[in-house]
Parts: C-alpha cells; structure tokens; sequence
C-alpha cells in the first residue's frame, strides 16, 4: 500500500470528552471529525476498537471482531428513541479527564439494557429489520461473540477455561441447551453489536463525507480469554483445558530490560496454513469493515516471533520462532485482493522483516522520539526516511513529546535535539511536529496529545505497567480552533493538506 502526501491525527474514541465517563461514537465523535478536517487531517488513526479487556487494554480484548460496548452512545440511543429524555436525566459525575472504566462499565450496560427492553416491546419497530439483516449479515462471528459474552456474564466475568467442562470446551448438547434457556441474554448481546456497528458505520459515513480517513489497528494477538480461542482452539498452542503452552511477548527492548510478557496465546501456524488461513481471511476482512487502512501491530511475528515458555513470570527466557511469512499474505491478497497494511515494525527487527516488509510492499513506521541517540546515525532521523513510511511524533506506547524530552531524553539527546532542529525546546512539541510533517514518508500523524503541548501524565500506556493506562481524556480547551488552525497551517506549507 502507498498513501498520498497527507498527515493524522492519533487519538482513540474513549479519548473523547463527554458526560458519560468515556468518549463515544455519539456527537464528540462527529465534532471531532469536523476538527481533523479543519486541521488539514486526512487520516484519524484509532487503537483496536473490540470488548478491552486486562486493565481496560484494547489490545488484550475478549473478541477481534465484535465492537466495544462501552463506545456506544447512548445520546445517539435517545435519538433512535431507544433511550428517552429521563433515562438521561441522573449521569453518575464521572472524571472529565480521565476514563473510570470500573465505574463506567456496570452505568452504561444499565443503559443498554434498558434500550434493548425498549426495542423488545416493540418501540420502535423500524429498527427490527435492521437488526434482523446485520444478524445475518454478521454470520458465525456474532453467534459467537454473543453466546461468549452471555456466558462470561453468567458466569461473574470468569475466564472461559473455569466454566463448567461442557460450556469451556463446547459440545454441542450442553450448549444448545443453554442457549435455549438464555436466548434473551444472547439476544441482548448481538443487539448491543447492531447498536455499535450502526453508530461506527454512521461516523465513518460522515468522515468520508469530510475527506477523513480511518487507519484501524489490528493486533497479531488475541487474549487467551476471548471468544475467538474459546471457538478456535485447534489454531493456539493450548493443552487440553484451554491453558496456553506458551505466551507471546518481545525480549528486552528500548521499552522493558526484561521485555514485555503480553501472555496472549501463540498460534499453531501449521493448523492455520492447512484450512487455508480461513481464519485470517475472516478476521482481515472484518477489520476493513472498519477502517480503510489498517496498521499490524507486532508485524515482525509475521516474520518470527517471541515465544515464552507458559509460568515464566518475565519475557527474558523465550525463543524467536519462524511465523507464516509470505504465505500468510498470499492467502490474504488471493482472499481479499490490495491489502491496505501498514506495518509496525519497531522494536528487534531484522533481516527477515525487513525482506518481508518490502516484499508485501508495505510502508513501515518510524518514531522521532527515538531518532536522536547521538552515538549512532538512527534510520529514524528524517534524512534518512523514505517515501513508504509513516511518520510519528511517538505513538500510543510512547510518552507525550513533550513529557520524552523533560523527563525521558537522556542530557545528550536533548542536545542533539536542539541542535537538529535549531531549538531553545519551549515548544518542542510544535518542532517535533513540524519536523514529522516536513518528512519525506508519505504519512506524518501525531498523538492528539502532542497537539495540545500535554505533559507525561497524559499518555496513553506505559509498556509493562499493569496499571494507571488506556485513561486519557481530552477536555474542551484541547479542541480549540486554534491548535487545528495550527496544524492544518503546517500540513498546507508542508504539501499534506487536500
């Protein structure tokens, strides 16, 4: 995949302001596109947008194909008449700055709830054929999800591999029979999918409509406790109660000094390959239902990647392993046809990525925030980009621009930093800017953050830390007409606008 000249703006929906504790697909998302394309924005890059699970990670969630019910409206529920005027009236004081999510998450599945009984008893009845389509349009993915979800939720959140025997590994009578005795709950779960689809196809109607693009994010892995292993079982290196035999991760890296031990399960690439990846095929497909691009996180596990003996308690005793290379992404192009992929290829790369990379065609990524070791002539200084490359600022894991140079830049970074870019540093996150927007990769985004000149306290995820992550929220001032005027100015000047 190529992109045209244009810049973007990284900031996941829950970012959003709004008075129900967590951004959503209602207003602030469609006010939010009408501010990217005033900025000369032509891309919004987004984290995965599934059911997040761990510590609220989009990238532990329990499906890669459902969407994540907490991102739904519900003031775009009132205006389908789903939700009604006092169902509104008593919204918990939640933190403008920060998402609650355990506080969050038990308010709004009242809220949906309580618009799935309204749809129930018949009002409004026009929505009925729509539901009745995506269900059969969705097909076995939605069944899944939904039956999953119903029985996690009946079982107090328990992880599927401590359900009883029968539901955990599936056989067919136990599960009919359940399912016929909480068809109601079933039902509830693929309504809350057809509320999120509907909400998401309507904002990225209206970004079309505006020139904004929307580069989605597909993760290599998938947690352990979702229903994609709990379904597909045969294509993870599972014994024979569901337990991972060995967990994916990365070893030492800029990031951790005893890397990062994700625990998601690894993938048994031979089964995959014997059913013609259909899996893959399946999953790609659903994730250019939401975006028009979409980013591989850990691209270098296509390659080979790091697998660590199930019990460890740090990443530091695994081994590389070969993954599926090439034959992966003939299947998926034989399947699908252009595959608009951008490849996260940060971290231990080496030959066999890079050769990967390049043979798909597809454009890598590069990080200013870790350009400037001044022992070494990093690929990531702008001279050295290419046209094929995006071009960040720092990205979800990384800190705020601002917060990298203050507290994380070593005294002889930020000198090489000033003398590159011929800076005091009081506005080392407009120089930065500036510098990624100059570059010659055809796609520059930066974090909204850094937009706004905010500190350290507000990134988004800090690699190996449990705690305290996926939390940032924007408030209104972050938003001012002022910093898109700004940014749009710089994407003209620098040939990146439309």
């Amino acid at each position: 995949m190529t992109f045209a000249r244009s810049c973007g703006v990284l900031l996941h929906p829950t970012c959003l302001p709004g008075r129900f504790g967590i951004g959503d697909l209602g207003p602030a998302a469609h006010g939010y596109l009408e501010w990217l394309a005033r900025a000369g924005a032509r891309w919004w890059q987004v984290l995965p947008l599934h059911p997040a699970g761990l510590g609220a990670s989009p990238y532990a969630a329990a499906s890669t194909f459902a969407g994540n019910p907490l991102l739904v409206s519900p003031e775009a529920l009132r205006a389908e008449g789903l939700l009604q005027a006092g169902d509104l009236a008593d919204v918990p004081e939640f933190s403008p700055f920060a998402a609650e999510f355990g506080r969050v998450a038990p308010y709004k599945l009242a809220l949906l709830e309580r618009a799935f009984a309204r749809f129930a008893a018949g009002r409004p009845a026009a929505l009925g054929d729509r539901f009745e389509a995506f269900r059969a349009a969705s097909g076995n993915w939605l069944r899944d999800w939904a039956l999953f979800a119903a029985i996690k939720r009946a079982s107090g959140g328990l992880p599927w591999w401590e359900w009883p025997e029968e539901l955990a590994l599936r056989r067919a009578g136990p599960v009919a029979s359940w399912l016929a005795a909480h068809e109601r709950a079933v039902r509830f779960e693929e309504f809350v999918q057809f509320l999120f689809f509907s909400q998401w196809g309507a904002l990225r109607e209206r970004a079309r409509a505006l020139g904004v693009r929307i580069l989605g994010d597909l993760p290599i892995y998938v947690a352990g406790d979702s229903a994609e292993v709990w379904t597909n079982r045969g294509l993870f290196r599972l014994d024979a109660h569901g337990r991972p035999l060995a967990v994916a991760g990365v070893p030492p890296d800029y990031f951790s000094p005893t890397g990062q031990l994700w625990g998601n399960p690894v993938y048994e690439w031979d089964a995959a390959e014997s059913s013609g990846y259909a899996w893959w095929v399946a999953r790609v497909r659903a994730a250019l239902v939401l975006a028009d691009a979409v980013r591989l996180d850990h691209f270098r596990g296509f390659a080979g990647f790091w697998e660590v003996p199930a019990g460890e308690r740090t990443a530091i005793n695994g081994r590389w392993v070969p993954g599926p290379g090439r034959r992966l992404f003939q299947a998926l192009r034989a399947a699908l046809g252009a595959l608009p992929f951008v490849a996260e290829d940060l971290g231990v790369i080496d030959g066999d990525v890079v050769a990967l990379r390049d043979a798909e065609g597809l454009p890598g990524m590069a990080v200013l925030q870790f350009a400037f070791d001044p022992g070494e002539r990093s690929e990531f200084l702008p001279y050295r980009h290419r046209n094929n490359l995006v071009v960040y600022t720092g990205t979800h894991d990384n800190n705020t621009t601002l917060g990298w140079f203050l507290a994380d830049a070593s005294p002889a970074e930020r000198e090489f930093v000033r003398r590159y870019l011929a800076t005091d540093g009081r506005e080392i996150h407009w120089d930065m800017i500036r510098l990624a927007l100059a570059s010659v990769a055809d796609l520059a985004v930066v974090p909204h953050q850094d937009i706004a000149g905010l500190g350290a306290d507000c990134r988004m995820n800090t690699p190996s830390t449990p705690d305290g992550n996926w939390r940032f929220r924007l408030t209104d001032w972050m938003l001012g007409s002022a910093l898109a005027d700004r940014l749009a100015d710089l994407a003209r000047v620098y040939g990146r606008s439309a």
